[in-house]
C-alpha cells in the first residue's frame, strides 16, 4: 500500500488496478464486483426464505455498503463521518419508524376510512418528519464536529460545513421519498386486510438505512471533490433546508393529528441521538482495531432494531385498542419478571418469543453471506458464529425486555409510544449491538481466533512457501540423479 499527498490530506492508495484510475473518488471495479455478487446472492435469498426473514437481508447491503464507503477518499479525510453515521442511520430509522408506527395505529383503529382524513393524515406526517429530520441533523452534524475536534484536537471549517450539508441532505432527502413508500405499503395493508405492524416498520428500518448510508457517501464524496474551489455550494445547501423549515412547520401547527407532536415529539429524537452518537464512538474505534468489524455491526444492530421495532409497534397497537392513554389494562404491569415478558406470561410474550427464534436462523445466515461476499469464502469457524450468536441473543432478548418496560411506562404516564417508544429502543439497540459486539471481537482477539486472522496466515504461508529460488525449482538438477 501507498500512500499520496492529496490538498485535504495523505490518502492511502491500495495498489490494485481498479484503484489506478485517478479523478475518482473510489475503487470502482470492486464496488461493482461486490455489489453484482451482492445482488445474485440476495435475490435468491429473498426468493427462498420467509418475507419476514427476507427484509434482514438488507442488513446485509448496509453491511456491504459501509464496508465500501469505509474505502472512501472522502471517510479517510473527514473521519467524523464514521460518528456521523450511526446516529444519522439511527435518526432517519427513527423518525420514519414512528410515521410508520403512528399511520399503523390509525389503520388498526379503522380511522382510515375517509379519503380527505387519510389525506389529512399523510401531509401533516410527512411535514413533521420533514421538521423533525432538518433540525436534528443539522445537530446530529454538530455533534460530531464536537466529538471530532475533541478526539483529533483540531477544528477545520470546512469539514465542519461537509458535514452539516452531507447531514441534512441525506435525512431530509431520504425521509422525503421513503415516506411516501410507507404510506403505499400502510395504505395497501389496510385495503387487503392485513396488519400493518407487521410490514411497515421493519420495511422503514431496513430500506431507510441502505437509501440513507447510499446517499450519504454520494453527497459527502461529491462535495469533497470540489470542498476547495466550491465551498459556497455547503452554505447554499444548508441555507436552503432552513428557508424550507418555516413552510413544513406552517402545515404541521395546521395538523390536528400532527400538531401536539411537534412540541412533544423532541425529547425522544434528540435523546436518541446523542445515544446513538455513543455507537458511533464505539464504531470509531472499533474500525480502527478489529479488521471487519464495519461488515457485522450494521447487521446486529439492524436486525436487533427491527424486531424490537415490530415488537414496539404491537404493543402500542394492543394498548391503544385495549385501553385509555394512562391506564395500564389489568393483564399488564410495568415491570414483569423476563420470563414472562419474553416466552410465556403476558400477551405480547407470544410475538416476543417468535422474534428471538427468528432471530437465530436469520444471524446465522446473513453473517455468512456477508463474510462470503467480503472475503470471497467462506472464513468465519465455530468460535466465530457461537461469540456472534450469544452477544446477538443477549442484544435481542434486552432489547424486548426494555421494550416492555418504557411502553407500559410511557403509556402509564400518559406519553403516546407511537411517537416516543421507538427512537430510545432503536437508539439503544445501536449502543449494545455495537457494545457487544467489539466485547465478541476483543474476546476472539484474546483467544486467538481474530475474524480474518486465518486468511491472512493462510495468505503468508502460500507466500513463504511459493517464495522459492531458481535453484530450488530446477528440477533437472535436483532430481537427475533418481532419474539416472
Amino acid at each position: 500500500m501507498t500512500k499520496v499527498d492529496e490538498p485535504h490530506g495523505t490518502y492511502p492508495i491500495y495498489n490494485t488496478p481498479s484503484q489506478s484510475l485517478e479523478g475518482f473518488p473510489f475503487d470502482i471495479i470492486s464496488t461493482t464486483t461486490t455489489f453484482c455478487v451482492a445482488n445474485e446472492l440476495l435475490c435468491r435469498i429473498r426468493n427462498k426464505v420467509p418475507q419476514s426473514m427476507a427484509r434482514s437481508a438488507l442488513d446485509i447491503e448496509i453491511a456491504l455498503i459501509s464496508f465500501i464507503t469505509s474505502r472512501w477518499k472522502v471517510f479517510h479525510h473527514v473521519t467524523e463521518l464514521f460518528i456521523l453515521v450511526p446516529a444519522l442511520l439511527g435518526l432517519k430509522g427513527n423518525l420514519d419508524m414512528c410515521l410508520a408506527s403512528r399511520l399503523s395505529t390509525q389503520s388498526n383503529l379503522g380511522n382510515m376510512s375517509s379519503t380527505r382524513e387519510i389525506i389529512h393524515m399523510i401531509v401533516g406526517n410527512i411535514a413533521l418528519v420533514q421538521v423533525q429530520a432538518t433540525v436534528a441533523a443539522f445537530i446530529v452534524s454538530l455533534f460530531a464536529m464536537g466529538v471530532g475536534a475533541a478526539m483529533n484536537g483540531r477544528f477545520l471549517f470546512d469539514h465542519a460545513m461537509l458535514l452539516t450539508a452531507s447531514s441534512m441532505f441525506t435525512a431530509t432527502s431520504s425521509c422525503f421519498v421513503l415516506d411516501f413508500v410507507l404510506v403505499a405499503v400502510i395504505l395497501l395493508s389496510n385495503k387487503f386486510k392485513m396488519n400493518p405492524d407487521n410490514l411497515a416498520t421493519p420495511l422503514a428500518a431496513s430500506i431507510g438505512d441502505v437509501v440513507s448510508i447510499s446517499l450519504l457517501s454520494f453527497i459527502a464524496s461529491l462535495l469533497f471533490e470540489h470542498l476547495d474551489t466550491h465551498l459556497w455550494i455547503t452554505f447554499v445547501v444548508v441555507t436552503c433546508y432552513f428557508i424550507l423549515l418555516p413552510f413544513w412547520v406552517f402545515l404541521v401547527f395546521r395538523n390536528k393529528y400532527t400538531r401536539p407532536v411537534l412540541t412533544t415529539g423532541w425529547v425522544p429524537v434528540l435523546s436518541a441521538l446523542f445515544i446513538s452518537g455513543l455507537g458511533g464512538l464505539v464504531l470509531d474505534k472499533a474500525v480502527e482495531v478489529f479488521k471487519g468489524f464495519v461488515v457485522f455491526q450494521p447487521i446486529i444492530n439492524g436486525i436487533g432494531g427491527n424486531l424490537v421495532s415490530v415488537q414496539a409497534s404491537k404493543i402500542s397497537t394492543m394498548l391503544h385498542q385495549s385501553s385509555i392513554i394512562g391506564i395500564i389494562p389489568p393483564h399488564a404491569k410495568i415491570f414483569e419478571m423476563p420470563w414472562k415478558a419474553l416466552f410465556k406470561g403476558v400477551p405480547y410474550a407470544k410475538t416476543a418469543r417468535i422474534l428471538i427464534l427468528m432471530s437465530i436462523p436469520g444471524q446465522v445466515l446473513f453473517i455468512f453471506v456477508a463474510d462470503y461476499i467480503h472475503m470471497s469464502e467462506s472464513t468465519i469457524g465455530a468460535p466465530f458464529v457461537l461469540s456472534y450468536m450469544l452477544v446477538s441473543l443477549i442484544q435481542v432478548m434486552l432489547l424486548l425486555y426494555i421494550a416492555h418496560i418504557i411502553i407500559h411506562a410511557m403509556w402509564k404516564w400518559k406519553i403516546d409510544p407511537d411517537n416516543s417508544a421507538i427512537p430510545y429502543l432503536t437508539a439503544l439497540g445501536d449502543l449494545l449491538g455495537s457494545s457487544l459486539l467489539a466485547l465478541a471481537f476483543l474476546f476472539l482477539q484474546s483467544i486467538g481466533h481474530s475474524y480474518g486472522e486465518t486468511v491472512e496466515e493462510f495468505g503468508a504461508a502460500v507466500a513463504t512457501t511459493m517464495s522459492f529460488s531458481p535453484v530450488d525449482i530446477d528440477l533437472s538438477k535436483n532430481f537427475a540423479p533418481q532419474l539416472a
